[in-house]
């Protein structure tokens, strides 16, 4: 309420306060209030003024700080009179003040607490016009419509704000219960003019009356919100209600359990699935459907009842027709179909079907992942096909444990969700790309899903019941076997694949490539015909890889080209007919028809560029010193030539061309046996050793290279040096060398033999060890190789360096 008092404030009012420093808001004249004073310093300064006139200076601290000093303080602040001082427990004091006057601090005369200065009285800046009579009522007409709707605006606020008489306080009484920020209040206790301080306070009047618009309809929003939620509440309670009465399902929660009840009924689960399974669906059944756990059992329960748990039907396949499928979806490959089809027949003959584990190991692009595909035709089966190439966590394989966020099941268990059959074909691709890390092996974790005595209880980490798997056809592919765990080989069948020659690759081409190369590039059938020798050179100048998918992306370069100069060509057509647009589509499409082209080996050349392979890359040794050997690689078969050379110089020995440790080892011991044998038998001096420094290096030194085999191939590279003889031509060999000089058999005779039909090689020299494998080489790829079995070194030098 204002102040009332009838005393002239001139004569009350001395010219020296003592301060207090105000932490809130400033406080404005003609305002009765208590205030709490709690600093120690400050209560002192109370308990002074209450001793002497009773009064004080109130002054809003401008840095807050514990120690204010006169620096501290706002230069503008208000005279107050003490009217009742309560003392409190914990030390402070309440007192009741009733303002004065506004002053304006003039000078320190004890700048730290208890801070006194020596003020100057400011007065009001009379502007009695009507624009100020106009102002002082659209205060009081706004502040009323403010307090109507604002339940903190009091009675006493609204008959205080109603009673005072001068304009000046009306705007000082309005800013004190105004919502602003203390800073605004203060430049509106230092504003003197009248007029312009109503103005100032009308402003902030408008901002509060739109503050209140906004939280009235943000009011009238949420209560909207929460009528509509309450509405739906009870017509949703009406509706359950009504079909209780009907006898229908009330809500998805018990349409959902219904559902999972009647399937798993029909599953007939005993044992340890069935007490889980009701167990889980009793819990779901009893769950609130807000629950964070409601989403993650019904996931688990749709796993469930999405599983193949029945038996399934007895199998119907026709061997015969098994054959032709194998047969017209893949050229060659006689021993892989062989296996096959005697897989088959065993499957048929004993009635069973518990699934088969067969590993196909081969190099890239030979068919492993189609030779799948067409298992699974044979059979009428589903076919699933993962990648496990790259995978580090063994979770893939058997799943997370479902107290983890976003758990899945392992691929095993995706894949009999997906197929939903029991006895599927699953086809486990780059099984010998998979790694180890901190979050498991995935290649261990495969060891019970490939085993037959275990995979009858798969136990999947998110299903953790038992499952029996064993019904599953596993096909595994890989390019090699050196980086697959001999406990999981143990579990397989090998079946290798070979690479292909050219021969193959010029059957296959024409069977299979050209056809589907075609129809992928928009090209009609027969429009495109190749020669004999123009597929034959693609084979050996451009894809001379043990796989035909090089070959494939040359035909499909090829075929691009070919639709680039028909597109061409239409669209000249139809520039020179002025027909219409239907005539002009039609005219296209004839003359798309009727463009033909006949590739020979030099259109090929045309459209591929000079071949990567020249006829002139065949690997020859044809200097002393150079020696060709067979390599086999995840790549399929390879020619290796090894080179040695002699320096004058510090007796030595240097190995290059990335060599592992195992053919470094060979490489000693070639040297020992080669040294050995030029001394006893070609009387070379040992002084040509002690003066010369020999190096033995092995081409394309980036690609890694391993393996005991090319042992005497080395040898004879090191003799041809040392006698200054070239080796016959047209002869490679393979074998790994004993110290002793024997001859010890190796392995992938037949992707070699393979690769030195490619390098067009008439002799191989072989281990006689080895003479068991010629059996598992086709006669095509035979032909026109002599094979000279040896047992010991000296039989090699006299093929390769004869007297």
């Amino acid at each position: 309420m204002s102040d009332q008092s009838v005393v002239p404030i001139d004569q009350i009012l001395p010219h020296k306060l003592p301060l207090v420093a105000l932490m809130g808001r400033p406080i404005f004249p003609g305002i009765f209030t208590p205030i709490m004073i709690g600093n120690p310093a400050d209560v002192k300064v109370v308990e002074e003024a209450v001793a002497g006139n009773g009064l004080i200076g109130l002054v809003m601290l401008l840095n807050e700080t514990e120690t204010p000093g006169i620096g501290d303080l706002y230069s503008v602040g208000t005279a107050a009179k003490i009217v009742k001082k309560i003392n409190l427990p914990d030390g402070g004091v309440n007192i009741f003040i009733s303002t004065l006057k506004r002053f304006a601090v003039r000078k320190s005369l004890h700048e730290q607490n208890p801070i006194v200065a020596a003020v100057e009285y400011l007065e009001d800046e009379e502007d009695d016009t009507s624009e100020v009579k106009a102002l002082t009522r659209a205060l009081i007409s706004e502040m009323k419509q403010i307090s109507e709707n604002n339940p903190l605006f009091s009675e006493e606020m609204r008959l205080n704000m109603i009673n005072i008489d001068h304009p000046g306080k009306i705007a000082d009484f309005i800013a004190s219960i105004l919502n602003i920020d203390k800073a605004e209040q203060q430049k509106i206790l230092e504003i003197l003019n009248v007029r312009k301080r109503m103005e100032q306070v009308l402003v902030f009047i408008k901002k509060e009356q739109e503050l209140l618009r906004i939280q009235k309809r943000i009011q009238k929003e949420i209560n909207e919100k929460i009528e509509k939620s309450q509405r739906d509440y009870f017509l949703k309670e009406e509706l359950k209600a009504i079909k209780t009465e009907l006898g229908m399902v009330t809500d998805a929660k018990s349409s959902d359990y219904q559902k999972f009840k009647e399937k798993f009924d029909a599953f007939h689960f005993e044992g340890e699935v069935k007490e889980a399974v009701d167990q889980e669906l009793e819990k779901f059944n009893i769950m609130e459907p807000n629950s964070p756990e409601y989403v993650v059992t019904r996931n688990y329960l749709d796993l469930i009842a999405s599983l193949p748990w029945m038996e399934s039907e007895p199998e119907h396949f026709d061997l015969s027709r098994a054959q032709e499928i194998l047969e017209a979806d893949h050229y060659g490959l006689k021993d892989v179909k062989e296996r096959i089809v005697e897989y088959l027949a065993v499957r048929k003959l004993r009635n069973d079907t518990k699934g088969s584990i067969i590993c196909l190991v081969g190099p890239p692009g030979v068919g492993k992942t189609s030779v799948g595909r067409s298992i699974a035709r044979s059979l009428g089966k589903e076919f699933f096909r993962f990648s496990v190439g790259g995978m580090r966590d063994e979770a893939e394989i058997k799943g997370h444990r479902r107290t983890y966020i976003g758990a899945l099941p392992g691929k095993i268990i995706q894949g009999l969700k997906i197929v939903k059959t029991r006895d599927p074909v699953f086809m486990i691709d780059e099984i010998d790309k998979m790694g180890a890390s901190y979050q498991g092996d995935p290649a261990s974790a495969l060891l019970e899903v490939l085993d037959p005595e275990q995979n009858t209880s798969f136990r999947d980490h998110y299903l953790d019941l038992p499952f029996d798997i064993s019904h599953i056809f596993f096909i595994v592919t890989a390019n090699t076997l050196d980086t697959i765990p001999p406990p999981l080989i143990d579990r397989m069948e090998i079946i290798q694949l070979p690479g292909y020659i050219d021969t193959e690759k010029l059957e296959i081409a024409k069977r299979y490539l050209v056809p589907k190369s075609l129809e992928k590039n928009g090209l009609k059938k027969g429009q495109v015909k190749y020669t004999k020798d123009s597929l034959l050179h693609i084979a050996n100048g451009y894809a001379r890889e043990a796989g035909v998918r090089n070959f494939e992306k040359n035909l499909d370069k090829i075929h691009r080209k070919l639709a680039k100069q028909i597109i061409e060509k239409n669209e000249e057509t139809k520039k020179k007919t002025q027909a219409e647009a239907g005539q002009e589509d039609s005219a296209a499409a004839s003359l798309n028809a009727k463009l033909k082209f006949d590739l020979d080996k030099k259109a090929v050349e045309k459209h591929l560029g000079k071949p990567i392979f020249p006829e002139e890359d065949i690997k020859k040794a044809d200097r002393p010193g150079m020696s060709v050997g067979l390599a086999w690689t995840s790549m399929g078969g390879d020619t290796l030539v090894i080179e040695a050379a002699s320096v004058p110089g510090k007796e030595g020995f240097t190995l290059t061309g990335k060599m592992g440790d195992v053919m470094k080892e060979s490489a000693a011991i070639a040297m020992t046996v080669a040294r050995k044998l030029g001394t006893e038998r070609y009387n070379i001096e040992l002084d040509w050793f002690e003066k010369n420094h020999i190096h033995l290096h092995i081409p394309e030194g980036a690609t890694p290279k391993d393996g005991p085999s090319a042992g005497i191939t080395m040898a004879t590279a090191l003799l041809s040096l040392m006698r200054g003889k070239i080796i016959s031509s047209s002869l490679v060999m393979t074998g790994e060398l004993s110290l002793t000089g024997q001859v010890l058999p190796i392995g992938g005779l037949k992707e070699k033999t393979i690769a030195a039909r490619r390098n067009k090689a008439r002799h191989i020299i072989i281990p006689k060890q080895n003479v068991r494998d010629l059996d598992d080489i086709p006669d095509y790829v035979k032909k026109g190789i002599e094979f000279h079995p040896v047992e010991r070194f000296d039989e090699v030098l006299a093929l390769a360096l004869p007297n």
